[in-house]
């Protein structure tokens, strides 16, 4: 192996470990918290948590193996199996990350009729949906043998070995993105612009009672003054950083992959295979960030696994003091004579 393929099997191992860690621990805020389960935007959490962690152990080794061999890792059906699964799981990961854009669009601008508009049967609808957009596509190539080991990403994904479909290969490909990765990107954009706008403009009518109040208070210490003129700068940019942070990590992570498909049908420019087992790592980062971006650096989820691990090593403590105790209990002490 050369230091380019030790590189990207090192990172791909790097990035199955921290997804498998960062998404079990998702998992677990999400059985221990009744809050989070009561949440709406839980369920799609959850469904991209388990695209997450299911990524991370039928795609990511497949990946890893192929790196290493650098020829199938395993036999056809089972090749086909995780084709067909990276797939569905793929587009379903897109879609749950537009259903929870549309989530928060309906909580900020219409936040009166936020719980008659989106409800657990609402929720589960749109689920069943994502569910069955996701499934049709690697059905159909499923059935039309288009699916097997791509040496170019060393992944077994969408994959066309016969010159006689090559039309009808481009066509679906062509179609599958654009229903996958551009549909998703377009109600991502659409939303949290929307998102934006309303956030704006309530920071402004924050700011315009902050500057009141400031010009009122006249003998407000000047320290003071600052602090709130720090925290004004802080609210305008808050939300422009988290919608941002939504966009930025999706098109980052998938954007490279996506055209690298769609520049591979063309067969006229040359595309070199680090290069595309590097655009297949960064998909596969998706996976990683995705806990961090929805769920763990948020306030609630933050106090929720502080909880969980508090309550580890406190039940850890008890049992070492229950043991130590135990322990002096057998062995008592004994006077020097």
């Amino acid at each position: 192996m050369s230091i380019w393929e030790l590189l990207l099997a090192f990172v791909v191992v790097l990035l199955m470990l921290v997804a498998l860690l960062a998404n079990v621990l998702v998992l677990m805020c999400f059985l221990y918290s009744a809050d989070i389960r009561k949440q709406v935007p839980g369920l799609f959490i959850l469904n991209l948590t388990f695209c997450n962690l299911l990524m991370a152990v039928s795609s990511m080794p497949l990946t890893l193996a192929g790196i290493i061999y650098k020829s199938q890792p395993a036999g056809d059906p089972v090749c086909h199996a995780v084709g067909f699964l990276e797939t569905f799981l793929t587009t379903n990961s897109m879609l749950s990350m537009a259903a929870l854009s549309m989530d928060r669009w309906i909580a900020v601008v219409f936040p009166l009729s936020y719980h008659s508009k989106m409800r657990y049967r609402d929720a589960a609808l749109i689920l069943s949906y994502t569910w069955l957009h996701s499934a049709s596509f690697p059905t159909v190539a499923a059935s039309l043998s288009w699916l097997g080991f791509h040496h170019l990403y060393a992944s077994c994904t969408l994959y066309n070995k016969r010159p006689e479909d090559r039309t009808q290969f481009v066509i679906f490909t062509g179609v599958f993105h654009a229903l996958s990765f551009l549909l998703s990107l377009v109600v991502l954009c659409f939303t949290y612009l929307k998102v934006l706008k309303v956030a704006r403009f309530h920071c402004k009518r924050i700011d315009v009672i902050t500057m009141q109040t400031l010009v009122l208070l006249v003998d407000i210490h000047p320290s003071v003054r600052e602090r709130c003129l720090e925290e004004q700068r802080r609210r305008r940019q808050r939300a422009t950083k988290k919608i941002s942070t939504f966009i930025g990590t999706f098109i980052l992570c998938f954007a490279p992959y996506v055209i690298t498909r769609l520049v591979e049908l063309s067969s006229v420019v040359h595309i070199s295979s680090h290069w595309g087992i590097i655009s297949k790592c960064l998909a596969y980062s998706k996976a990683v960030s995705d806990p961090f971006v929805y769920s763990l650096l948020r306030h609630q989820y933050k106090k929720t696994w502080k909880d969980i691990l508090n309550k580890i090593l406190k039940r850890s403590s008890i049992n070492s003091s229950a043991l130590a105790g135990e322990s002096h209990s057998r062995n008592p002490p004994q006077l020097n004579e």
